[in-house]
């Protein structure tokens, strides 16, 4: 033991009092621990505690009762309970062999400390029955139990040379074969497919097994196992529930799987587009070529195959999001469209006459996605085109280039009431087509060489563009002197005017003659012979004015001399 591992043979007693000191009275703890008691070393006793036993206190396996028999007389001390000695290494010394030593008395050959219900050192090949397939997962009591409840358990003795010797017969004896001719120890389930075929012929029955049924578990039809119980196959609802729930119990078949289904697999059904020709909705068009699933969506037993038809709108989605949804339209997609295809429309420009804008000159030629465009990102399914349009002028589809200057002539109404817009002055022939237009009508009537004047030099353009459409039209100048130069060079612009008043002595007809009154306007009426005298005769005076030849009239002699000199001509008398 202990002493004998740690005190040298030779010392005697004289080593004793290297652990155990003396004269310290007679209450003195004799026994001097290295470390600590808690921390002692039980391998050096030539025990080692592991597993289990390293938890155990000291005094669990230290007790009286642990002690042998044979060394309770060696032992000198008197309370037992104080002495470490007297115990055997055998597991049976403490615990109670609860295999009635059937098994011997070496429990490490199947158990360890770590745990007394794992036995790893225990191998059940080396017995009679090596264990195979499912059986190596069954507890031990499961096939040990107890003959009797309470009583120990059996390891020896049990009968296994029959599977009837642990198992009940789920057939009820309908068959002579013992179990292994079809089934093993991997599972019960997994039958010996070929022993089976071999030995039972399911074509000889009232219903032989085609398609997936060949692949079907026996117990999947034959569930209690009785294979002499007879069993109702008639219909597929004998087997198989309705999947459906009920949707077609109003047939005449009552919704009989088969009329839709066959024994090849549920999937493809057999109701193809010929029976679908026979129902309240014919598949026709680009409805033929939808999947069963596009209408009748996938949600297992919940799907539905009786759906409403009676509108486009019950399958999909309002293509353009409520805008038909009112009178007289009312949604109704095949006012527009056919199954043969959303696109074209059927809605044609003989169609487009009878809506609130009939389609007129230009506005013929026009597609449709000019005016009918989109308004913004659709939902999936549906177009953002706008379609219905609350104001029918023409800046409801164009710009006014115009910037409002006409606003009070647009707001004019026509002989139905709706505003004239950009018609009071184009025609939707053509934007340039301005035969609406009278200039009369307007402050500044177009007279004389005005008439052959082109718009766009009068109304011109800013930052010298060219299009006509963005002058300022209500800018225009009134007056002469705002289109025309002074080519007098400033000598008949009164004082304090800005510019001369040309219409005193011109007017839209013609720049020449002048309309001048040379005897009411001047000191020097023309008179006699000066009547039929070219202005140029007396007005010769010309002067540069800002790099330009400018005749000038004033100053003018006005005495006789200063023209004829100082022997003018007689008047000849007529002949």
């Amino acid at each position: 033991g202990y002493h004998a591992r740690i005190v040298e043979k030779s010392s005697g007693s004289q080593g004793c009092p290297r652990c155990h000191s003396d004269h310290n009275g007679l209450n003195f703890q004799m026994i001097k621990w290295e470390p600590s008691q808690e921390k002692f070393d039980h391998s050096k006793t030539g025990w080692s505690l592991t597993g289990k036993h390293a938890e155990l206190s000291c005094n669990r396996c230290h007790a009286p009762d642990k002690i042998a028999a044979g060394d309770k007389a060696l032992i000198k001390m008197k309370d037992l309970n104080r002495s470490f000695l007297g115990l055997r290494e055998q597991c049976v010394s403490c615990h109670a062999d609860v295999h009635g030593g059937r098994l011997g008395h070496s429990c490490e050959q199947c158990h360890n400390t770590t745990d007394w219900k794992q036995v790893p050192n225990f191998d059940h090949s080396r017995t009679r029955y090596p264990l195979t397939g499912a059986h190596e997962r069954v507890t031990c009591e499961k096939c040990h139990a107890p003959s009797q409840p309470g009583g120990a358990m059996r390891w020896t003795g049990l009968v296994f040379d029959r599977c009837e010797a642990c198992h009940a017969d789920p057939h009820h004896g309908s068959f002579a074969s013992p179990c292994a001719s079809c089934h093993n120890t991997a599972s019960w389930k997994s039958v010996q497919t070929s022993v089976v075929a071999s030995r039972f012929d399911h074509s000889k029955t009232k219903y032989p097994l085609l398609g997936k049924h060949i692949t079907v578990a026996c117990e999947q039809c034959h569930k209690s196992g009785d294979f002499r119980k007879p069993l109702a196959f008639q219909k597929c609802s004998d087997c198989h529930a309705d999947a459906h729930n009920g949707q077609f119990m109003h047939r005449p078949d009552k919704g009989e799987c088969s009329s839709c289904h066959t024994v090849q697999g549920w999937k493809p059904s057999s109701f193809g587009l010929k029976e679908h020709l026979a129902t309240g909705y014919p598949l026709e068009g680009r409805h033929a070529a939808v999947k069963c699933e596009g209408c009748h969506i996938p949600k297992g037993k919940e799907t539905r195959y009786k759906i409403a038809f009676a509108k486009c709108t019950d399958c999909h989605a309002d293509g353009h999001q409520g805008q038909f949804a009112l009178a007289p339209l009312g949604n109704r997609c095949d006012e527009c469209h056919t199954l043969r295809g959303w696109k074209p429309s059927t809605f044609t420009v003989a169609r487009h006459q009878t809506s609130r804008f009939p389609l007129v000159s230009s506005h013929v030629a026009v597609a449709c996605d000019e005016c009918h465009k989109s308004q913004g990102p659709a939902v999936k399914g549906t177009s953002s085109a706008q379609y219905v349009f609350k104001e029918m002028t023409c800046t409801a589809c164009h710009e006014d280039p115009h910037k409002g200057q006409f606003r009070e002539l647009m707001a004019r109404t026509r002989a139905d009431g709706r505003p004239a817009g950009c018609e009071v002055c184009h025609s939707v022939k053509s934007w340039k087509d301005l035969s609406l237009f009278n200039h009369d009508a307007t402050k500044f009537p177009l007279i004389g060489s005005h008439r052959a004047v082109a718009c766009i030099d009068c109304h011109r353009p800013p930052n010298l563009q060219t299009p006509l459409a963005t002058a300022e039209f209500n800018q225009a100048p009134m007056t002469c002197e705002g289109c025309h130069n002074d080519v007098h060079g400033g000598q008949f612009t009164p004082a304090g005017a800005a510019a001369p008043e040309c219409a005193s002595c011109h007017n839209s007809s013609k720049w020449k003659p002048s309309t001048f009154n040379h005897d009411t306007r001047t000191s020097f009426p023309l008179k006699g012979l000066h009547k039929d005298v070219a202005c140029a005769r007396c007005h010769s005076d010309k002067r540069m004015v800002n790099g330009e030849q400018v005749l000038f009239y004033k100053p003018t002699p006005t005495k006789c001399e200063a023209c004829h000199g100082p022997n003018p001509p007689k008047e000849r008398k007529p002949a």
